[in-house]
């Protein structure tokens, strides 16, 4: 679990800038959520490192497609 989390936040790091406060409130975020997943009987370290990006982006809006310019049309 702890492979994945380190995983996350590597390639995390290189898609958004941060400061270090706002980069140590993702980890535990992201560390929640991994826990939470793992628990539930999510033991693929591939499959969990995915969930987190996702689960990353989805919370700072880079998963919205409409923010990022698509509006469907």
């Amino acid at each position: 679990m702890q492979t994945a989390i380190d995983r996350i936040m590597h390639t995390y790091d290189m898609m958004v800038t941060r400061t270090a406060e706002a980069n140590e409130e993702a980890r535990v975020k992201v560390s929640d959520y991994i826990k939470s997943l793992f628990d539930g009987g999510e033991k693929d370290e591939h499959r969990l490192t995915v969930c987190g990006l996702t689960y990353l982006r989805e919370l700072d809006g880079s998963n919205n497609p409409v923010k990022a310019g698509f509006t469907g049309l």
